[in-house]
């Protein structure tokens, strides 16, 4: 529906932020200045012990320096209860005392016609639930006593049992005045295709309430009595209320218990997260009936960093891990990624839960391992890599998995981490040790050369070389970025994942780069209150800040735009440079040989390219080793570094 003009501004100034957010967190009064409306509290996007999460009740506004959440009272809702936009208006106005204005005519009816599936759906719940205590549902009760399920627990979960007729759960609805057109769009129910009455689509089984976030009733899962059923489990087919692959079983218990520190486990069906919570493990899910999906991906996601997903140590288990790690490769980002606890083969949570106990599922679970071990055990087990050919093979199909990481930076560390255990499985080097230098890089694997590279020494870390592009013009590009920004707010929100990405080398910077983030942009004085004077003055000290295009006084908002961007392009440029010559040292032995001196003249022609040519500057370069062109203090450096390489000894080495 369309909200009239001026209601949800009205909305927001009667809801006050700290209010509608302290029913989700516990403010640190140590920290928070409530007079002013300045609150902090632990986050409750992200598991945390420090109180990240702020709170500015004037603007309305809360921001987390911790997993960077945002947004006003309206988004809080949204995301901590999992409601969309008009939902939680409607939520926020209720607790407001604002009358809601009058729907579309349309929106009302399929609002209202919710409500109804789900007043019938609970009244399955509440059918099913006393068929379980009659005589003909013993041998489920005995099923369900067997598998640790006490009265208690069965209450907790509502589990019942649909009887083994065709019209059972029909003739009681109708018998209560239920519309038949709404059992059947509930799924409860299907029409018949002889003509005769419509059927109960669970029969004979053991059903547990699929609920949404909310609490409300929404779908079923049935696990049959019969041994010779088509179906051992059986999900409600889609309907109006619900969506299979965007639902997720025990969603919201789990997400509360991982707001309170639970890890979040994803299980594989319903049992598993009951017996999983029953044993203390409260932060449990399970997909329905199907692989993860990506909407399921981007829930779980909404509830914890790293969910760790526990699957059957069968065949079965092994082929669904994979195929999660295929979904999840290229959504995964600087935070955001799974682990995965393989069970013993043939044993699920529930059968390793019965037989070791808790604090068996415990060690397992604080073993879990990264998504990217997991693709290398894909990758590499039970196979050989006797020739060239099959190893030449295995770093293609790495190169290409990786490849999906959309994120650069955590590309990389795929790369870092897929190269160590390369090392080993073919060098037999230990874990931190080196091996021969196959280094895997954004393309595939390089070559091997001379003899094992032992670990750089720290002199070597420490030299000119490993510091060439010193941080002194880091932290002016910074100061350049930082006061752009804050003499021209408006453009923060157009930078703001840059901000959020860039690792400052001052604390003045940081304090600043904060402030803005947490401002979203505002007057000098606001920054200053938040940041300090000293921090916002230091700034501008420098005479390359001062007569920067977008600092300038009169320059436009164009020109500011331009020049952070512009800023921020040469800075990563720059720390990319540094990283490639960090590289290019972890390949130096003492006994370089040709390898090192083309890595360091393309870490050099890289550096170069982050600079800007312009004619005042020529000077300042010479031609390096093979025409490249070296900045001439740079140049002394890799002369004096070039001078110490016995090229002969690489040399001997090779055909």
């Amino acid at each position: 529906m369309s909200l009239p003009p001026g209601f949800l501004d009205e909305l927001k100034t009667r809801a006050s932020m700290s209010q509608v957010a302290g029913r989700k967190v516990m403010w640190d009064t140590r920290k928070s200045n409530q007079g002013k409306g300045d609150m902090w509290a632990p986050c409750p996007f992200h598991q945390e012990k420090t109180a990240s999460f702020h709170v500015d009740d004037k603007k309305g506004f809360y921001y987390c320096f911790g997993c960077h959440a945002k947004g006003d009272v309206v988004s809080f809702v949204q995301e901590t209860e999992n409601v969309s936009f008009i939902e939680a208006v409607e939520i926020i106005a209720r607790e407001a005392g604002m009358q809601m204005p009058a729907r579309d005519p349309k929106a009302q009816e399929k609002a209202d016609r919710r409500s109804q599936l789900a007043d019938v759906m609970e009244q399955a719940v509440q059918f099913f639930r006393l068929n379980l205590k009659t005589n003909a549902a013993a041998p489920a009760r005995d099923y369900l006593t067997k598998r640790g399920l006490g009265d208690a627990a069965l209450e907790r979960w509502n589990i019942g049992f649909a009887p083994d007729g065709w019209q059972a759960l029909w003739d009681h609805l109708t018998g209560k005045g239920v519309a038949e057109d709404l059992i059947l769009a509930a799924g409860l129910a299907k029409p018949s295709n002889q003509g005769k009455r419509p059927y109960d689509t669970f029969r004979n089984r053991i059903m547990f309430p699929i609920r949404d976030p909310r609490g409300r009733a929404i779908a079923f899962g049935g696990r049959a009595m019969d041994p010779n059923d088509n179906a051992k489990y059986l999900n409600s087919p889609e309907t109006e209320l619900f969506d299979k692959g965007r639902s997720l079983y025990n969603h919201g218990p789990a997400r509360e218990a991982a707001g309170k520190g639970q890890p979040l486990i994803v299980a594989e069906g319903y049992m598993d997260v009951i017996a999983l919570s029953e044993a203390g493990f409260t932060s449990t899910v399970a997909p329905l009936g199907t692989a993860v999906t990506e909407a399921q991906l981007q829930l779980l996601w909404r509830i914890s960093d790293e969910p760790i997903i526990a699957l059957d140590g069968d065949t079965a288990g092994l082929r669904a891990a994979m195929r999660v790690v295929d979904l999840a490769l290229p959504l995964i980002e600087a935070g955001k990624s799974l682990r995965f606890c393989l069970m013993p083969e043939g044993l699920d949570p529930d059968d390793l839960l019965r037989s070791e106990g808790a604090g068996a599922m415990r060690r397992l679970l604080d073993q879990a391992i990264p998504m990217v071990q997991l693709l290398w055990r894909r990758e590499t087990e039970g196979k050989t890599f006797d020739s060239p050919e099959r190893k030449a093979a295995l770093d293609v199909t790495l190169s290409e998995a990786i490849r999906h990481v959309r994120d650069q930076s955590l590309r990389r560390h795929y790369g870092d981490e897929i190269n160590r255990l390369r090392r080993i499985l073919f060098d037999g080097a230990p874990e931190g040790q080196g091996g021969k230098a196959r280094k895997f890089q954004r393309g595939g694997f390089g070559r091997s050369f001379g003899k094992p590279i032992p670990i750089p020494m720290p002199e070597t870390k420490s030299s000119a070389l490993a510091a060439a592009g010193t941080a002194f013009e880091d932290h002016l590009r910074e100061a350049v970025i930082l006061a752009t920004l804050v003499r021209h707010p408006a453009l923060v929100d157009r930078f703001m994942a840059d901000l959020e990405r860039m690792n400052t080398t001052r604390p003045e910077h940081d304090a600043v780069r904060s402030a803005l983030l947490q401002t979203g942009g505002a007057k000098p004085d606001e920054l200053t209150r938040i940041c300090g004077a000293d921090a916002l003055e230091k700034l501008t000290q420098a005479r390359h800040v001062q007569i920067a295009p977008g600092v300038r006084s009169g320059a436009g908002q164009d020109i500011a735009e331009m020049s952070v961007a512009e800023e921020l392009a040469k800075l990563a440029a720059r720390r990319g440079a540094i990283r490639e010559l960090d590289d290019a040292l972890e390949d130096f032995s003492g006994a370089a040989d040709e390898v090192l001196t083309t890595r360091l003249r393309q870490a050099a022609e890289a550096r170069n390219k982050s600079e800007k040519s312009g004619s005042d500057d020529r000077a300042e370069y010479d031609l390096g080793p093979n025409g490249a062109r070296v900045k001439r203090d740079e140049k002394q450096k890799l002369s004096s570094l070039l001078d110490q390489i016995d090229f002969s000894k690489g040399r001997r080495d090779r055909p």
